[in-house]
């Protein structure tokens, strides 16, 4: 929380969330539904982030007391600084900045309170660091000559998720004919004191001894994250008309279930309450028994970046003799006026989000399809620094700069080969594996103006980085045709290798830049980074990787 003068300013940093999930109706014969965790991906919302301020050794602007500060946080809204409450964006450069103030008055007007100082930076560099500390600055960017800013940022959000492993014993018999087909609803109470369906498990038929296969729903769903709070289970037979007979049911709690572990179960006795009051001798109607409960942690990609993740950053250029002689204005490679060319826009629209995320912000660039100097042999990976040893690029600057720097020295040829690079990153990608916790994820940017010519190399490259923390963006320049792009990036189709295998996962995002020539600059780094989120997510999962220093459930 933010104070500002007569009032607080709340600067969480909140992500969008999905509608609450609700039941989904009964599917006669079928599997019940399941309320699974919502969907990965930066436009879903899996969690929150608050950022605390905190100030050191501030000025002292009062003569005969201490200063009463407060701090004021401002985002960049169309080159506007506006005082705002945000959500957190990772394919976005969210600018923030952040004023101090002595509290002079009790005004609401800022140039009514004496300023101390400020600092700006990006949303994206507070969370991978999770604190940072930085001097406070004049308006002029100049040292503001005492005083210290210090800001943290925290997960909120809880992603807790439970799983229930739950059989019968000895339920009621309901059929005329046959026996039961029991299954189970779980409730939690809502705000009007109403009971909520939750979860609903599949009907097991003609048993009386039911086993549910185990399900798994979020904490939050089932109890709003509250271990206390009652929980009604009711089991029911089934019938195909709608009418399912009541056995009975029992109330529990989060923290009662948690007593059960695998070998030592709980039992509940299940109560049929008219069955109760008419019969003396009356029972129960069956047993529940629950054969294991476990809480785990479904982990969202800021509890990874916030876990200290850091994203590695490759840069893949096509130096093809088909984009055209640099010098000439109607090559892909020409630097315009302005100083930039589709190539450039490609580096700066997706570099300027992933640099936020690594601490060091060495950047390797590599070159494919020129021929080299001395010898002018050609190469699909060299370092456009012309530094085999040390291909790193401080920052996006950096990167740019190489970029501009190697197009005189260099001849255009191909063919246009795409293994190369891929191995190559692929082959730090998996060092990275080695890794107990998830520390690494490598992001390969390959920007290209034609048709693969190693299809084949291509996909078995791709299908075995799918298994490796690594994911490839592909913008293609120019107006070629670009369906073998297309074929790469599997959102409709597996990707199969030339000799069948099948990627682990869909890594491969492509966009061809003629799609956005005439956009605002941002939306690029939002298509093309939108499914990052999700397949960082989706390969630390896969591999049961906890973030660092991650907190048990």
């Amino acid at each position: 929380m933010v104070k500002a003068p007569d009032k607080w300013v709340c600067a969480d940093c909140q992500e969008l969330l999905p509608p609450p999930p609700t039941p989904m109706a009964y599917i006669p014969g079928g599997g019940a539904p399941t309320l699974g965790a919502a969907r990965m991906g930066s436009q879903y919302c899996v969690c929150k982030v608050e950022l605390s301020v905190s100030g050191q050794s501030l000025l002292d602007r009062d003569v005969t007391s201490k200063s009463d500060p407060f701090c004021v946080l401002f985002t960049e809204n169309d080159g506007r600084w506006m005082e705002f409450i945000l959500d957190y964006h990772f394919e976005e450069v969210q600018k923030l900045k952040f004023a101090l103030f002595d509290q002079d008055k009790s005004s609401m007007q800022l140039d009514e309170h004496d300023f101390l100082g400020q600092f700006s930076c990006s949303l994206g560099t507070i969370v991978s660091s999770k604190k940072i500390t930085r001097p406070l600055l004049l308006m002029n960017d100049k040292p503001a000559g005492k005083g210290l800013i210090t800001i943290a940022a925290q997960e909120l959000s809880d992603n807790r998720v439970i799983t229930l492993s739950l059989a019968g014993r000895k339920l009621d018999k309901k059929d005329l004919f046959g026996k039961s087909d029991p299954f189970l609803e779980f409730y939690k109470p809502g705000d009007d004191g109403k009971w909520m369906l939750v979860h609903r498990t599949e009907v097991i038929k003609y048993t009386l001894d039911p086993i549910w296969r185990p399900f798994t729903v979020p904490l939050v769903s089932l109890c709003d994250g509250d271990m206390e709070k009652p929980i009604q289970v009711m089991c029911y037979d089934y019938d195909n008309d709608g009418g399912h007979d009541f056995i009975g049911d029992f109330q529990t709690s989060v923290s009662r279930m948690c007593e059960a572990r695998d070998g030592v179960p709980l039992e509940f006795e299940c109560i049929n309450p008219k069955k109760q009051k008419k019969k003396k001798n009356y029972k129960n109607s069956g047993i529940i028994i629950l054969r294991s409960c476990k809480i785990n942690r479904e982990y969202s990609f800021l509890d990874y970046i916030l876990g200290g993740c850091q994203l590695m950053f490759t840069v893949g250029i096509d130096f093809t003799a088909s984009n055209g002689n640099p010098l000439d204005p109607s090559s892909l490679h020409y630097i315009n006026p302005m100083g930039t060319n589709e190539y450039l826009s490609a580096i700066w629209a997706v570099g300027q989000i992933i640099q936020d995320y690594d601490s060091d912000k060495m950047f390797p660039a590599l070159g494919f399809g020129a021929q080299l100097p001395p010898d002018w042999k050609v190469s699909h990976e060299f370092a456009i620094n012309f530094n085999p040893t040390n291909p790193f690029c401080s920052g996006v600057d950096g990167i740019a700069q190489a970029y501009s720097a190697c197009l005189p020295h260099i001849r255009f040829y191909g063919p246009t080969n795409f293994s190369p690079i891929v191995n190559h990153v692929a082959r730090f990608a998996a060092q990275a594996t080695q890794q107990q916790t998830a520390t690494q994820y490598f992001i390969l940017l390959i920007i290209t103006d034609g048709v693969i010519s190693d299809m084949e190399e291509t996909r078995h490259a791709v299908v075995q980085a799918s298994k490796l923390p690594m994911s490839i963006i592909i913008v293609g320049v120019g107006n070629a045709d670009f369906a073998a792009m297309e074929f790469l990036d599997g959102d409709s189709r597996t990707l199969r290798s030339h000799t069948g295998e099948e990627a682990a996962r869909d890594i491969v995002q492509f966009v061809p830049f003629r799609e956005f020539r005439s956009a605002a600059k941002e939306t690029l780094a939002k298509a093309v980074l939108a499914e990052l989120p999700q397949q960082v997510v989706q390969y630390f999962k896969r591999q049961n990787l906890p973030p660092t220093n991650s907190e048990p459930a």
